[in-house]
């Protein structure tokens, strides 16, 4: 299986390099694409400099911030373009520990999704305090029970996707961000029939630059939460 590790980035200065090597030293086969949205630290420039000391690590430059969902539609994009079998999403900062993914990887053979999750025996996140733990799990909680979705943790942003499970989730037409991009590829692949599967995993905040989360992302993934829910529930009209 021919696989793509889709590494969006937006001032990631301090980790892209360490990500980099640590995923090649990992998964030495696979090729990864930096998708950058014009980070104005020089992140893609260090990103091109390691990939043509290691080899197998393109860099999609990208004019503009445009959101954790539009970088990730635009890498998918590329992978089929370039005939890749499977697709990776993990995040730059080390919250994702690249060491999972021989595991996931392997998984993505047998399902067409594999999500990296907190919520299922085995998986944790350390660092939380308890209410907010609580508050991350209740809002998975409510997502699964409006969109019937079957997963412990759908916000959840490491993952592995079949090409095949791109194409019954229409990514494309997939226009959430953030914490609603995940909750809707997610809900999509499930009403698309695709076979998902939760694999443990233990997420750490990271250590080195900025959270990208916001008050607004949030926001934006319980309204269309609300607003799938009640369309479902109603027989109101699907996504396209």
């Amino acid at each position: 299986m021919k696989a793509l590790v889709v590494l969006p980035t937006y001032n990631e200065i301090e980790n892209i390099e360490r990500m980099l090597r640590a995923i090649r030293s990992i998964v030495p086969n696979e090729q990864i694409l930096v998708v950058d949205d014009g980070s104005p630290d020089g992140t893609a420039d260090v990103a091109e400099r390691v990939g043509l000391e290691l080899g197998s690590i393109e860099v999609l430059k990208r004019t503009g911030k445009s959101g954790l969902g539009s970088a990730y539609r635009a890498g998918f994009a590329w992978g089929l373009e370039h005939q890749f079998d499977a697709f990776v999403e993990i995040d730059c900062d080390f919250s994702h520990d690249p060491r999972e993914l021989p595991t996931m990887l392997a998984l993505a053979a047998d399902y067409e999704v594999v999500i990296g999750s907190r919520y299922i025996p085995g998986g944790s996140i350390p660092s939380w305090s308890t209410s907010r733990l609580l508050l991350s799990k209740g809002g998975n909680r409510y997502a699964s029970m409006m969109l019937g979705l079957g997963v412990s943790d759908s916000t959840a942003g490491y993952r592995v996707y079949q090409a095949s499970a791109l194409e019954k989730i229409n990514y494309s037409h997939v226009k959430a961000d953030g914490y609603g991009f995940q909750i809707e590829m997610t809900y999509r692949a499930r009403r698309g029939g695709a076979t998902i599967v939760e694999h443990p995993i233990s997420f750490t905040d990271r250590t080195e630059g900025e959270s990208k989360m916001s008050r607004a992302i949030v926001t934006e993934a319980l309204w269309m939460v609300t607003k799938w829910g009640v369309a479902r529930l109603v027989g109101g009209p699907r996504l396209n």
